[in-house]
């Protein structure tokens, strides 16, 4: 089952919210999901694969190529193939969110925000690595892009703002998307960084106590 946010893009701005089952039902597995395991490779290889190599090849096209046009081809075919794999396939199967947007029979857009709920024994089907990985990626790429951006303005580089302004905007939609699913239509970043600190502090308190009782 997934937990499914609507925020409909109306006059009232209020947010639907209702479970749905997407995907196969057999994808609840037992606790060993938690470990530090890759449970998905190919994912979190491609995950990463589209979208470092296409700032490597904004990096090193010059040296490449002189072609301009082959460069920007090859960069934005990359950064929609990581949109679309981003999007569609490695949210799902590393952390278990997907989002989108839809079009109703009113004409009325939807974003939709779908975050897979855990199971009563606490069963997961990502693990804490592919944890990281995905979210160390989503993350980072975009903040790259933006130092791109920066750059080509300041150098005066004016045919490559395009692309840098493409890099951004695919990959911080994506970024933008996954951190509505995880944080909630009804949570903002400051609750979550609160409940985490007071998380973290928890544990160190319980771990100091029980260094001392030992």
């Amino acid at each position: 089952l997934f937990r499914q946010n609507k925020m409909r893009n109306t006059d009232s701005n209020s947010d639907d919210i209702e479970d749905v089952s997407l995907f196969d039902a057999d994808d609840d597995v037992s606790r060993r999901s938690k470990k530090s395991k890759i449970r998905h490779p190919v994912a979190s290889f491609f995950h990463l694969f589209f979208r470092v190599s296409a700032i490597v090849v904004y990096l090193l096209c010059e040296l490449l190529t002189s072609s301009f046009i082959a460069c920007m081809v090859t960069i934005i075919l990359l950064l929609s193939c990581d949109f679309w794999a981003v999007k569609n396939v490695t949210g799902r199967l590393m952390v278990g969110l997907r989002w989108w947007n839809q079009v109703d029979d009113d004409g009325r857009s939807h974003w939709v925000f779908e975050a897979r709920k855990v199971s009563a024994q606490g069963s997961k089907t990502s693990s804490e690595a592919e944890s990281r990985i995905f979210w160390l990626g989503l993350i980072t790429c975009p903040m790259i892009w933006v130092i791109f951006a920066f750059s080509a303005l300041f150098s005066f580089k004016v045919k490559w703002l395009a692309v840098v302004v493409m890099g951004v905007v695919l990959q911080g939609a994506n970024l933008y998307g996954y951190i509505r699913c995880k944080v909630g239509s009804r949570k903002n970043l400051t609750s979550m960084a609160t409940s985490y600190l007071g998380k973290q502090f928890l544990r160190q308190t319980v771990a100091k106590e029980d260094q001392t009782a030992s």
